[in-house]
């Protein structure tokens, strides 16, 4: 049976009959189910391991308490609503949209930032260690679930737009230089346009449910917040329309609209480049030589100004810092550890441990980096002692 047919595609768009295929060739035969290459691409990322320890993995808070806050898992959700409704609207591909919304937070180490910056530090002998690099190690090396090859074998499509989402990659680390050794990912260019929407509507999504989670935690200032111009008027919108709520309960209403209001600049936004560099092909979108998806000048200069308030009032608030040191600690300590006397690993990574470096030090940290929040700290009070990293 054939691919049910898509919406219309603008020619911009990246099509998935005219993919550039897979590193490893799949036989049609064996194709399962009436899927195109890109729907397929998200269905494995969904199916994954690695999909699956999001739910257990920082997104703002450390190992948070609390059932209600955000975590990489419903972060992602929340990123591939945004993606798909957009890439809707600019009748781009959904399902490559929403594939890399999907997997875009994979290379995240437990703990989030601080995780990564204690394993960064760790490895630095090795190579040291990018988020980002290592969500295209997991797709391409460590998730293997298919007997014939290492890797979910996804679209160069799908690697490319993780490779490149935030635009291109002038000096690659050790970890994209091999993928792109594998399977050149032409590190030079631009993304396709799924891939840059994808990447803005993370940006949507953060601003906005981190204001929620904050506000939970009672780390952010409410009066603060709605003096922002980023955030003044979707509040003075949400106020106009329920004037007798609750200010607590007009908090959703406001994130609401402040979401609507950012994704429709970026449509209108989108819509102006594109018609301004005339692109007709996804690969002269590759060749623009700028970012065609993105923010309004003013909308991007009310952003940047909301993320450092955010930066000086919640991610570096005193008790995050305080928790990120904790979690630096444990990190550092399991590294230490592991490097020290591997046996303490599973059996199934020791037996699979390289003999020589950097290699062996890359497989210690890539069970590390795969390690969820509650994970690690497990194994550190087993191996190394108590830790209580406290709880949002």
């Amino acid at each position: 049976m054939a691919p049910a047919m898509p919406h219309m595609l603008a020619p911009y768009a990246a099509d998935p009959a005219r993919s550039r295929g897979r590193l490893h060739v799949e036989p049609g035969g064996e194709t399962r189910g009436p899927r195109d290459a890109f729907q397929r691409d998200r269905d494995r990322i969904i199916h994954s391991i690695a999909f699956r320890r999001l739910r257990h993995k920082t997104q703002v808070f450390v190992a948070p308490g609390g059932d209600h806050f955000r975590v990489r898992l419903t972060h992602s959700l929340e990123v591939a609503q945004i993606g798909r409704t957009m890439a809707r609207a600019l009748a781009l591909n959904e399902d490559l949209t929403e594939a890399l919304c999907l997997a875009h937070d994979f290379g995240h180490p437990p703990f989030g930032h601080s995780g990564e910056e204690a394993l960064s530090a760790a490895m630095a002998d090795a190579g040291g260690f990018d988020h980002n690099a290592h969500t295209l190690r997991i797709l391409t090396h460590l998730e293997s679930p298919y007997p014939r090859w290492q890797g979910l074998n996804l679209s160069w499509e799908m690697l490319e737009g993780l490779a490149k989402h935030n635009g291109p990659v002038a000096a690659p680390g050790w970890a994209l230089r091999e993928v792109d050794a594998a399977f050149p990912l032409d590190l030079d260019n631009w993304p396709s346009l799924e891939a840059q929407i994808a990447a803005v509507s993370d940006d949507i999504a953060y601003d906005n449910h981190d204001i929620d989670d904050g506000l939970r935690a009672g780390l952010i200032d409410l009066d603060e917040v709605l003096e922002l111009p980023l955030i003044a008027p979707g509040w003075a919108t949400a106020r106009a329309r329920y004037p007798d709520l609750d200010r607590t309960r007009l908090v959703p209403e406001l994130i609401r609209e402040q979401i609507g209001r950012m994704v429709n600049d970026v449509l209108e936004e989108t819509r102006r480049r594109i018609v301004e560099s005339g692109v007709a092909s996804v690969d002269e979108v590759r060749a623009a030589g700028r970012p065609l998806a993105g923010f309004s000048p003013q909308i991007e200069a009310e952003e940047k100004e909301f993320t450092r308030f955010m930066y000086a009032r919640l991610y570096h608030h005193p008790a995050q810092l305080a928790a990120g040191e904790k979690a630096h600690r444990v990190i550092a300590a399991l590294a230490e550890a592991y490097r020290a006397d591997p046996a303490l690993m599973p059996e199934d990574w020791r037996l699979r441990l390289p003999e020589d470096q950097p290699a062996r030090a890359r497989h210690i940290a890539d069970f590390i980096a795969g390690m969820t929040d509650r994970y690690a700290i497990a194994r550190y009070r087993e191996i190394i002692g108590p830790i209580d990293l406290g709880a949002a």
